[in-house]
């Protein structure tokens, strides 16, 4: 408990008698300091008892002790201790009166009682506090050390949030509430992710105090490196006092033990990842599954879904987070929120294969970018339809095409699955098929810029009709035999047969790309 003025007022051997300012007792005390000069406050910095016998006060001078003692409380003195016996025999009643008016504590310091045993009383009181105060923190950390050995996470918030008398909250990179105690505490620490959200751009470590008087909360940046890995939030409705402190900062170290893995068992296991990822596309699936173990065995035993991901653009902010990484940290959050296994795998600096659990938590995560601009989101995304170890080599193959196809489209994601129940036609936007398609149509166009006849027309026509002459001229509104000589002039310009299905096929998928126009 902090030393206070009714503390030293209540010290049987300093026999002090309050002579104004009785109900601001319970004010803290930082320390005594004595002080004769007549402007003491330039050398105050705040939480003082100040002790003086007026050698150089106009003390009977009801004004001058007016702006006295206004100064002092200005500058945040919190008590005034006057010697009587020294040069007043009793404190005058312009000092009394002036201190009254002002709300100080005026205490009366009896001759026998030398100021040094007043400055002693409040060293020794200090250091008792502190003493308390480290003592208490230490035994704070001992209960979280344990309860992380033996709980995980969860429990050392709960232990935290008992030590500092209020609320307390984890959160992952992405703002999300890991654990939250106590238990009501979760819908608090929720309406606080957006300033993890900020507190995350920054580089940590890194802090901000949000909140009001009610309700103070400190959070704190987890991360042993420059990126944030999580949050803690501690809500008090008190600044934080030395013990509680003592505590924070243990839980802080816990929790960035426990939230972020050491790199080097972080780089086995992507070296154990990549092993396990090569021998499936290599169509090993048994030894892909023996390699695993525990750490990857329950992803290979259900429906999976594997994923590439590369970033949207070449071009991004030097100062930004890497698109990838922070991709990568939101699945990774994803995933522990429901111990969920996830195997994220990097292609180099530009491409990242995951491979998660057919309708799991990463999947979802991956599912949100459904519908976003590529560019919005910083990431391209493809995604594998359902599949299982054997198939692991085809299903890296569909999450590429779905991936191309994406890049094209400028979607952040693009299901394979999408594209099997879709139309190929989408897939014709593509600068070099509309070059292949100019360059096959382009004698017909510049035969018909002529006016010379409506070639295009007539082979879209035909085309359409399945090459049914009666059906395709009723269309064009010409005679079949007039048809006919147009489709041989096709032949003759083009030098190719429409007999030949390729040719035939060739030709719709160019009038298709083109649009009927060719590109100017």
């Amino acid at each position: 408990m902090p030393l206070t003025l009714a503390s030293l007022v209540q010290h049987s051997a300093l026999k002090l008698t309050v002579r104004a300012g009785e109900d601001r007792l319970d004010t803290p005390v930082r320390w005594a300091h004595v002080s004769e000069l007549a402007d003491p406050v330039p050398y105050m910095e705040g939480g003082e008892l100040l002790m003086v016998t007026a050698m150089k006060l106009d003390a009977e001078n009801p004004e001058a002790m007016r702006r006295y003692v206004k100064r002092l409380s200005g500058a945040g003195v919190v008590g005034l201790g006057f010697a009587v016996g020294v040069n007043y025999d009793e404190i005058p009643q312009a000092l009394v009166d002036a201190a009254r008016d002002e709300g100080l504590p005026l205490l009366e310091v009896p001759r026998r009682t030398p100021f040094l045993a007043i400055s002693k009383a409040v060293s020794a009181a200090l250091a008792a506090d502190q003493y308390r105060a480290v003592t208490a923190g230490f035994e704070a950390q001992r209960e979280m050390t344990r309860a992380a050995l033996a709980e995980g996470p969860a429990a050392v918030v709960a232990k935290l949030a008992g030590h500092v008398d209020g609320w307390a909250a984890l959160y992952d990179a992405s703002g999300a509430v890991l654990a939250a105690a106590p238990e009501w505490a979760a819908r608090r620490a929720a309406r606080l992710t957006p300033e993890v959200q900020r507190l995350r751009e920054r580089s940590a470590p890194a802090s901000a105090v949000v909140g009001g008087t009610d309700d103070r909360v400190e959070l704190q940046s987890l991360g042993s490196g420059r990126r944030v890995r999580g949050a803690l939030a501690v809500g008090t409705g008190a600044p934080l006092g030395t013990a509680e402190r003592y505590a924070v900062h243990s839980a802080i170290a816990l929790l960035t033990l426990t939230t972020e893995r050491s790199r080097s068992l972080q780089a086995a296991e992507q070296r154990l990842g990549v092993a396990v990822l090569r021998m499936m596309l290599a169509g090993q699936p048994d030894h892909a599954r023996t390699v695993a173990g525990d750490l990857y065995g329950g992803l290979l035993d259900a429906p999976f879904r594997l994923l590439i991901a590369e970033p949207a653009t070449a071009e991004r902010d030097p100062a930004a987070e890497a698109p990838l990484s922070a991709f990568a940290e939101s699945l990774e959050a994803a995933a522990a929120r429901t111990a969920e296994a996830v195997l994220a795998v990097p292609e180099g600096d530009e491409r990242l294969v995951v491979l998660a659990g057919d309708g799991g938590a990463v999947a979802g995560a991956c599912e949100a970018y459904a519908g976003k601009e590529a560019e919005e989101a910083g990431v391209v995304i493809g995604l594998s339809a359902p599949t299982g170890p054997i198939a692991a080599a085809a299903a890296y193959k569909q999450a590429e095409q779905a991936l191309s196809v994406a890049r094209r489209r400028g979607r952040a994601l693009v299901e394979h699955e999408d594209l099997a129940a879709g139309s190929v036609l989408p897939l014709l936007a593509d600068d070099a098929v509309r070059a292949f398609a100019d360059g096959m149509l382009r004698a017909l166009y510049e035969h018909d810029a002529t006016g010379r006849g409506d070639l295009v027309a007539s082979l879209r026509a035909w085309l359409s009709r399945h090459g049914q002459w009666d059906a395709a001229a009723a269309d064009l509104g010409v005679h079949r035999h007039t048809l006919r000589y147009r489709m041989r002039r096709v032949e003759e310009i083009l030098g190719r047969s429409l007999d030949d299905p390729d040719v035939r096929m060739e030709l719709w998928l160019a009038l298709k790309a083109t649009g009927g126009a060719p590109t100017p």
